[in-house]
């Protein structure tokens, strides 16, 4: 459903009680680029990514297109950078229950500063429940970037709310797709080099792959439903060659 005609924002549902808010923005990288936020819509409603802080009014019209915004009770952020948490304080203001949630190091290290409200940091494996739906914070360092980095995993829709990983270009991509996305994102990641190579890449991806998540929900791109295991293992086998010919590179 589109919610702004002259953004293009538009708020779909990719699994139950779950909504895919995207806004296209076609000219800020060559072939284009989206935003996604996520809202879990439940007793206590969640979105996870709030956007860039001038995106606010697009967002915000778009989750009312569901639910009032002033009834979210948790912004979750992956890591600390603009587009995950750019309007975390407007957010903050006309929903006057919602609290930041981040990992544990996350919230000590930057969002308590920032936010006009105290978050929750979240261990890693910690779970919540927002009602119907039970969450698990998974804490994911430097995977694909940022020392503070996690993602949530929705035992009850086996969502995974994978943040950057599966990021895709343009800027017109379906609300969800069952084709592959690790082509077109490798294809994305690839010229930019965005990943922080970690050391713990490998390990941190097949703890994700077990949970065996059936939609990937990207921050960028179209959302996956299918075999996400199997994905996420692809991923990580593309990065253990990188890290082999790198090792193997004389400097």
């Amino acid at each position: 459903m589109i919610t702004n005609s002259v953004s293009g924002t538009r708020i779909d549902e990719i699994a139950g009680g779950i909504y895919r808010i995207t806004t296209p923005f076609p000219d800020l990288l060559p072939g284009g680029f989206s935003f996604n936020q996520y809202l879990v819509v439940d007793d206590e409603p969640l979105l996870f990514h709030t956007g860039l802080r001038r995106m606010f009014p697009l967002v915000r019209e778009a989750i009312e297109a569901v639910i009032p915004a002033a009834r979210l009770r948790y912004l979750g952020l992956s890591h600390f950078e603009a587009d995950e948490c750019g309007s975390m304080n407007e957010f903050l203001a006309v929903a006057p229950s919602a609290q930041p949630l981040a990992s544990a190091l996350g919230t000590m290290v930057s969002v308590n500063d920032m936010a006009d409200r105290t978050g929750r940091g979240l261990a890693d494996g910690e779970e919540f429940s927002t009602g119907a739906h039970r969450l698990a914070w998974i804490y994911t360092p430097h995977v694909p970037h940022g020392w503070d980095c996690g993602v949530l995993f929705d035992h009850t829709t086996q969502t995974l709310l994978c943040g950057d990983l599966f990021t895709q270009g343009g800027f017109d991509n379906p609300p969800v797709t069952e084709q592959e996305v690790l082509g077109p994102s490798e294809r994305f990641r690839k010229p930019l080099d965005y990943f922080a190579h970690s050391l713990g890449s490998g390990a941190i991806l097949e703890k994700l792959a077990a949970l065996r998540p059936t939609t990937l929900a990207c921050m960028h791109g179209s959302a996956f439903r299918g075999d996400g295991s199997a994905l996420l293992r692809g991923l990580s086998a593309i990065l253990g060659r990188e890290a082999s010919l790198a090792n193997l590179t004389p400097h």
